[in-house]
């Protein structure tokens, strides 16, 4: 275990991927692997386009031949190409998508162009050059390029160009078993009648990792009971636990020494950063162990920077940590202590606002903000107007 300095965020980011490895391959169909990491490169089967084609609505004709008039002697629609070839003089009908017929080099498009009965001619400026509004074979990409790398993330659009290059099934991490655990004997369900506190972290949890494809091992609302949970943890069966509630100091706050008692060691306790301080990881053979704190925003702000990083790790990400943008404060903000601040905002007109109180107890604030504002440790006081680095949240 460190000693009671505290671990600056990015070492102790750098600790926690070291926490885990990633888990089994498993081959699964395109419609299955959205939102989760490639494992292994996707390669392009074929080229797109197959061959030549039009890229608008035309006349396929030889670019020499302009400006007519040219005799039409055929059409190429997409799907049912021309099966002759354009001879000097020569032009086809030709529609977007359609192969260029062979013997044509260029499309003149329909609102340049004067049909005639069977006879088509120039009336505008024409295409500049040779080989205009063609997609030339291969534009896009060509069989054995890499269209999704390893450890990118499965998009929407990472699955169109897979389907398009005539992928099917593609290599994808196993779901991450994340097993979810809160602590503390003033909790209970949420929809409990009484003035007991519903527990939420669980269920902020559960939405933080609903778009990375875990599968969640519930362990429900835990005693503070060193013996039970000492029992809970030594039973989990996860590739990562995660705790939150009982993880700093207090007579109550045991889930330090149960996790030690049930096999895990520690690799550190407690970080630079607000709101979370008393965060801490650990590992028990290949499980992962994340303790969070059990203030709400402080779990929020922990599993965004370190569960969710970890769950993506796992799973095969090659970047998981969240991307910074940045914005023009809109109003002042005083110099920053020794630790890292992530203050919750709202953008309002480009700019963003800082709410007053940051209190990590106060959830309506978090439900209310879009972003945090990334505050790094001693940082100078800054004035409205600006730019800081923000982490989009909404």
């Amino acid at each position: 275990m460190p000693g009671p300095g505290l671990l600056p965020v990015a070492e102790a980011q750098a600790r926690v991927l070291a926490l885990g490895t990633p888990v089994e391959t498993v081959e699964v169909g395109l419609a299955e692997a959205l939102g989760r990491w490639a494992t292994a490169p996707v390669v392009a089967r074929r080229t797109q386009p197959a061959r030549d084609v039009s890229a608008m609505d035309g006349y396929a004709l030889r670019f020499a031949d302009l400006p007519g008039p040219l005799t039409v002697v055929g059409e190429s629609a997409a799907g049912s190409p021309y099966a002759g070839e354009i001879a000097s003089g020569e032009a086809a009908r030709i529609f977007t998508g359609a192969v260029m017929p062979a013997g044509s080099d260029t499309v003149l498009v329909q609102e340049e162009a004067r049909r005639d009965d069977d006879h088509v001619a120039l009336d505008g400026e024409g295409p500049a050059r040779r080989g205009r509004n063609v997609r030339p074979r291969g534009l896009d990409f060509t069989a054995g390029d890499v269209l999704v790398a390893r450890g990118e993330r499965f998009t929407p659009a990472r699955l169109a160009v897979a389907a398009t290059g005539g992928v099917g099934r593609v290599d994808v991490a196993r779901p991450v078993r994340v097993a979810l655990a809160a602590t503390g004997d003033e909790l209970v369900e949420p929809g409990t009648e009484g003035e007991a506190l519903p527990e939420s972290n669980r269920l902020l949890l559960r939405a933080l990792l609903a778009d990375t494809g875990v599968e969640i091992v519930d362990l429900g609302i835990l005693p503070d009971r060193l013996d039970a949970l000492t029992r809970a943890f030594a039973a989990v069966d996860a590739d990562l636990l995660v705790t939150t509630g009982g993880a700093s100091v207090g007579d109550h706050d045991l889930v330090r020494p149960a996790l030690e008692a049930a096999g895990v060691t520690l690799d550190f306790w407690r970080i630079a950063l607000r709101p979370g301080k008393p965060m801490l990881a650990g590992r028990r053979g290949g499980l992962a162990v994340v303790g969070l704190p059990g203030n709400p925003v402080s779990a929020f702000v922990t599993a965004l920077l370190f569960v969710r990083p970890l769950v993506a790790h796992l799973a095969g990400a090659a970047d998981p940590f969240p991307t910074t943008t940045s914005a023009l404060l809109g109003e002042d903000l005083p110099a920053n202590g020794e630790r890292s601040d992530y203050l919750r905002a709202e953008l309002r007109g480009g700019r963003a606002y800082a709410s007053t109180i940051q209190d990590s107890s106060m959830l309506r604030t978090l439900a209310r903000s879009t972003c945090l504002i990334v505050r790094p440790p001693h940082a100078a006081a800054a004035r409205a107007g600006d730019s800081a680095d923000i982490l989009a949240i909404a």
